[in-house]
């Protein structure tokens, strides 16, 4: 069962919370996430699974940044979500979809006991024109039935900003361990 605007209202500050909050984004049943300036793009061509793929960072300019086709695009909300009762999903505004943009590739799943910021996996269908802090997603809630642990990564959780691909950690472990004794010095 899906939670009614007014339910997403009455769980926050316990169960859901949304920083910053603004009353005039709450939907029937979701609430408008908004687009963060910053984006980042892959630089290497291909991308391999097993490695830590370099990243570029932009800033969407307030008179707009064009996102070209058949590139990948990362970026996040504005705001901090917490959802600890409930599972939380994402889905680009119908809107934004209309105009050949899609805003999640395929992550748009939470997990119960997620805190952090929604990383977007954006992709244009053909060139379009994106601004900043437009309202760009809609988070919406699902309750849960039976036990459940709470949502907890060493890779996304709690995170402070975009978060490319950390797959690299799962499938080739190593690599991670030599980053962390380079950047210790003991490498």
């Amino acid at each position: 069962m899906i939670l009614s605007g007014e339910e997403i209202k009455k769980h926050l500050g316990k169960e859901i919370m949304i920083d910053p909050f603004d009353p005039s984004r709450v939907n029937p049943n979701s609430y408008n996430l908004s687009l963060h300036p910053e984006i980042m793009t892959y630089e290497e061509v291909v991308l391999d699974m097993k490695k830590r793929n370099r990243v570029r960072s932009l800033t969407i300019p307030e008179s707009g940044l064009v996102l070209e086709p058949n590139r990948l695009y990362l970026a996040r909300t504005n705001e901090r979500t917490e959802t600890h009762k409930f599972v939380p999903m994402i889905e680009g505004r119908s809107s934004i979809g209309r105009l050949g943009l899609f805003v999640h590739v395929t992550a748009g799943f939470g997990d119960v006991g997620f805190c952090g910021y929604w990383t977007l996996e954006m992709f244009a269908v053909q060139p379009i024109r994106i601004y900043p802090n437009v309202e760009i997603c809609q988070i919406f809630y699902h309750q849960i039935h039976g036990d459940f642990e709470k949502y907890s990564s060493d890779k996304y959780q709690n995170n402070s900003g975009i978060q490319p691909s950390l797959l690299y950690k799962e499938l080739n472990p190593t690599e991670e361990s030599e980053e962390k004794q380079l950047l210790l010095g003991l490498g």
